[in-house]
């Protein structure tokens, strides 16, 4: 069976989890924060989650895991259609993930635990938040999905980011992120909608207590 490295609280841990749960692949979670012990990068080269472990070998990265389970098991295909229409999926991921997870990432610490950014820092992010937003609105369609009707990989990585990166941009700067896309407001409430979001989401709101021991650990130590 595959072995899923992660924690529920990580948001490209939740893409896997939502990914196989709509494939219906069975799994086993083994909860792993992200670490350098040995034992953990013996297993994960980074040592960084989410990390798969299949039959041949751990794979990690979640766009590369992503297309690895299609591979694995093709019933509900997440990057699919012609080799126009896969790049096209692939695209839109990788301007969710470049120009609006990552962007925001650099402000957790202070939207989420309360750990000051320079503010040239929260400026830069600003301004590649609002651009990344702004692209995507033009990249992709909004119909009502990202990339025309049916859901792709792409709809769970904007959903999982833009959970983050709508919550710092409101809390750093008061921008309403959706706003700046029409149709991105009503995405994200239809995927979080969805049955197995919802359970996804109800194994992040238990697993925040533990999460949180972890950063006051990680905290004291620096």
């Amino acid at each position: 069976m595959l072995k899923l490295y992660g924690f529920d609280v990580s948001n490209y841990y939740n893409m896997i989890k939502l990914a196989m749960a709509i494939k219906g692949i069975e799994y086993e979670a083994v909860i792993t924060y992200p670490n350098q012990t040995p034992e953990y990068l013996a297993i994960c080269p980074t040592g960084k989650v989410p990390a798969l472990q299949t039959a041949d070998g751990v794979l990690i990265e979640t766009n590369v895991i992503f297309e690895y389970l299609d591979e694995l098991s093709p019933a509900n295909p997440l990057i699919f259609g012609s080799a126009y229409e896969r790049a096209r999926i692939r695209e839109l991921m990788k301007i969710v993930e470049l120009y609006i997870e990552l962007p925001a990432r650099r402000c957790h610490s202070e939207a989420f635990f309360g750990v000051p950014v320079h503010e040239q820092t929260k400026s830069e992010v600003k301004r590649a938040l609002l651009n990344g937003i702004q692209a995507l609105s033009r990249a992709a369609s909004f119909s009502p999905y990202l990339a025309g009707d049916k859901m792709t990989a792409a709809d769970i990585f904007f959903l999982y980011s833009m959970s983050l990166a709508s919550a710092v941009a409101k809390k750093l700067f008061e921008i309403d992120l959706f706003a700046e896309a029409p149709g991105a407001k009503e995405l994200f409430a239809k995927l979080n909608a969805m049955p197995e979001a919802r359970a996804i989401a109800k194994d992040q709101a238990a697993a925040q207590p533990d999460f949180k021991a972890y950063l006051a650990k990680a905290f004291a130590k620096t």
